[in-house]
């Protein structure tokens, strides 16, 4: 699937690149942070000793690399009938007020811990908590939310958001507005770059990681989805479809 043809979609994929772009530099200053981390472990040492490159499965078992990198670098450093849009903890629901918008068809509905706000004609919002239950719609939005959240947590969230939607044959999914980690081998460099610089700032804020499609699918399927359907289309994040 890709951007509309046209002054709009061209205007969305600058806006996109220039994104990513701030991104890149914004984060930049992980890339010299693990590089003193790396000399401070010794590994610049142990390949000198060796004679030769290696690759860090040589050096150690990449978790654990991980774990020593991260560490050094803290060290210093309303109605029963359902709505057929809803999202969930969705802040004050600027998505939400966009898609009610532009499509005024459509019924929104914002789930936020006990935080209610004034709704719109067809956009409401409901205090509630998405580890408990999420309002019944025809499909929920999950936008930046997930990554923050380890992986039994997000089987559990997935699991509330597939329970308030229909079969998938009667048009129920979930959308998930996230970062899908590139293959190294097939994105360019700065994006996939970008991208490690977001997983390691992940790591060291919340504890947690972002994820590579092999580990979202895995996601899905444990929580109990049949299928799913990535789109590459907003810049370093992603449109996942996932179906029950």
């Amino acid at each position: 699937m890709a951007l509309p043809n046209g002054d709009n979609g061209d205007e969305t994929r600058e806006v996109l690149a220039a994104q990513a772009h701030i991104w890149n530099h914004t984060f930049n200053f992980i890339s010299t942070m693990s590089l003193k981390c790396a000399i401070q472990l010794g590994i610049p040492d142990i390949i000198h000793s060796r004679g030769r490159a290696m690759t860090l499965s040589d050096l150690v078992n990449p978790k654990v690399m991980i774990v020593f990198i991260v560490s050094c670098w803290i060290q210093y450093g309303g109605d029963d009938q359902p709505s057929p849009f809803a999202t969930t903890h969705g802040g004050n629901g600027t998505i939400a007020k966009a898609i009610a918008e532009a499509f005024p068809q459509i019924n929104c509905t914002v789930l936020y811990l006990a935080h209610v706000i004034e709704g719109s004609k067809n956009l409401s919002y409901v205090g509630g908590d998405m580890f408990k239950s999420v309002p019944s719609a025809d499909a929920v939005l999950l936008k930046w939310i997930l990554h923050d959240w380890g992986n039994e947590d997000c089987i559990k969230i997935l699991k509330k958001c597939k329970e308030a939607i229909p079969s998938k044959e009667n048009g129920g999914k979930v959308i998930i507005i996230d970062m899908v980690i590139l293959d190294s081998q097939k994105g360019d460099d700065k994006s996939y770059k970008t991208q490690i610089y977001m997983d390691m700032l992940t790591m060291v804020v919340v504890s947690r990681k972002q994820k590579t499609e092999q580990e979202w699918a895995k996601l899905f399927f444990d929580a109990g989805y049949s299928d799913y359907n990535i789109i590459p289309i907003l810049g370093l994040r992603c449109v996942i479809e996932v179906y029950p």
